[in-house]
């Protein structure tokens, strides 16, 4: 596991390579991907420049889980480099070339990784590729 299973410590790391982004310290590749992320996310610079990494999102009241969101931004593209599962590179490539934005393909696949995960932690069991890919694919013929 790249991160760990600390949350505290993963989030940790976002605030470690958007300070060092900033500052102009040189990045390991890891904290480079990381400040990449952040910086297409303007609306949580805030909370990142605070360092505020203990705060609760319970997901009641409609705020969402910063840290979550771009884990799963790193997730898909890790998923996607490595074209994991098999197939993958070439559907986002697919979406990226229909929606005409990186960052768009990737928020469309976030809610097929999302639903995938959610259905795996709900059945207690590793989730399904080869669902989590015909999501995917519906994206391409039916999503925006």
């Amino acid at each position: 596991m790249i991160f760990g299973n600390n949350r505290d410590e993963l989030r940790q790391m976002y605030v470690d390579a958007w300070r060092k982004r900033e500052s102009g310290v040189l990045l390991t590749p890891l904290e480079a991907q990381i400040a990449g992320v952040i910086e297409e996310h303007p609306e949580y610079h805030e909370l990142i420049q605070r360092g505020e990494t203990n705060v609760d999102f319970a997901g009641d009241g409609g705020q969402s889980n910063p840290f979550l969101h771009m884990g799963m931004h790193l997730a898909i593209r890790e998923q996607v480099s490595t074209n994991r599962p098999i197939g993958i590179s070439a559907i986002h490539l697919a979406l990226c070339k229909k929606s005409g934005d990186q960052h768009d393909a990737e928020h469309q696949m976030i809610e097929c990784l999302a639903e995938t995960l959610w259905e795996a932690q709900r059945l207690a069991q590793s989730p399904d590729e080869v669902q989590y890919l015909e999501r995917l694919s519906r994206l391409g013929r039916f999503g925006r």
